[in-house]
């Protein structure tokens, strides 16, 4: 199992190295080609919705996002500090994940922001798994991988 960990600070402008990052190491593990649009894309959405969160609330740590190559799947988290929970409020919005603790007033529409950002990688990945504590919050995406060419 193959890991490549990347933290970056909550600034808008490296959420396109993260992308970039995201879309090498996925082609590297054996993402299918037509795919890596929606990698990119959905890692693009989860970072934008981090710095977003960690702007909001006033978090300095890093965003965290950890790629992780297994034997059949490619995995993505993205990974915010920003505590709360968020989830039960989310719940019953039918997204969970959003903070009910992000404060709205710096964002013109905070919650429709979030809720929309999700709606988006939901939309692209298959398999995502959305959970935020005390400790913050995470999206982890997972993608197949194309089983590597048997040479004879």
């Amino acid at each position: 199992m193959a890991t490549v960990e990347l933290r970056f600070s909550a600034q808008p402008e490296h959420v396109r190295t993260a992308r970039l990052v995201a879309a090498a190491v996925a082609r590297r593990a054996g993402v299918d080609e037509a795919v890596l649009d929606e990698v990119r894309l959905a890692v693009g959405e989860a970072c934008s919705r981090a710095v977003g969160l960690h702007r909001s609330n006033g978090v300095t740590t890093p965003i965290r996002v950890v790629l992780t190559e297994e034997e059949k799947t490619f995995s993505i988290e993205v990974g915010d500090e920003v505590p709360g929970a968020g989830v039960a409020a989310a719940d019953a919005a039918g997204v969970p994940g959003a903070r009910s603790a992000a404060p709205a007033e710096d964002f013109d529409d905070a919650d429709g922001e979030d809720e929309m950002g999700l709606a988006v990688i939901r939309g692209l990945v298959d398999d995502v798994e959305v959970s935020a504590g005390e400790d913050g919050g995470t999206i982890r995406m997972t993608w197949p991988v194309s089983p590597a060419d048997i040479l004879s």
